[in-house]
């Protein structure tokens, strides 16, 4: 009888899955500017990944820049409109992103003129379906959403956007700058006073009651 001599085979441990990763800033832009250009070629289901890929980042940025929660959906929709009907000229020299949100910004200046040729009605009988409606109830964290609408309402318009686009879009700084048209220094001094000044409000907001017990 002949027995082996060689070892045993140990037992291999198994491989832990490899957890998928998350799409860099950079290949998101790219992926969301594949899909304009493929539905500037026609293709339904491209125009679909993009509205969905880009959608989030409107309604933020007009929320945030117009101020208006009640009409952030309705200017989401004009700005998506308005892109699909000059889509045939996006070349992708920029991002799809950044084109987006140029078109997004012509489009709160615009409701503003027109709001500032309508008559305003001050009487409203029932307050408390109006002040719901007013609420962007769909933004991610509902009171949050709330609180800061109310915060960034008082930074200068300059600020505000600067802030928006870099903490809450998620633009770099960089390309805040070519949004905006003024130097990248600019933009990182209006963000830095920005969050300085929300700071001191979220500051005196904390103090405020202790001070009132």
């Amino acid at each position: 009888m002949t027995v082996s001599v060689l070892p045993a085979p140990r037992p291999t441990r198994p491989t832990r899955p490899t957890r998928p990763t998350r799409p860099t800033r950079a290949s998101a832009d790219a992926a969301a500017t594949a899909w304009a250009l493929a539905a500037r070629g026609g293709d339904p289901r491209a125009a679909e990944h993009f509205v969905r890929a880009l959608h989030n980042d409107v309604l933020c940025y007009v929320v945030h820049l117009s101020g208006d929660p009640q009409t952030a959906h309705d200017l989401t929709q004009d700005t998506f409109a308005r892109a699909f009907g000059s889509l045939h000229g996006f070349e992708g020299r920029a991002s799809a992103r950044t084109w987006l949100l140029s078109i997004a910004r012509r489009a709160v200046a615009d409701s503003f003129r027109y709001a500032a040729t309508r008559p305003r009605l001050t009487d409203t009988p029932d307050w408390q379906t109006a002040v719901e409606r007013t609420q962007p109830r769909d933004l991610p964290g509902f009171d949050e959403g709330v609180a800061l609408l109310d915060l960034l309402a008082a930074l200068p318009a300059e600020r505000r956007e600067a802030f928006v686009l870099t903490q809450v879009v998620g633009l770099s700084y960089d390309e805040a700058a070519a949004f905006t048209g003024c130097p990248v220094g600019t933009v990182r001094s209006r963000v830095s006073r920005a969050r300085a000044a929300l700071e001191r409000q979220l500051l005196d907001a904390e103090t405020r009651p202790a001070l009132a017990a």
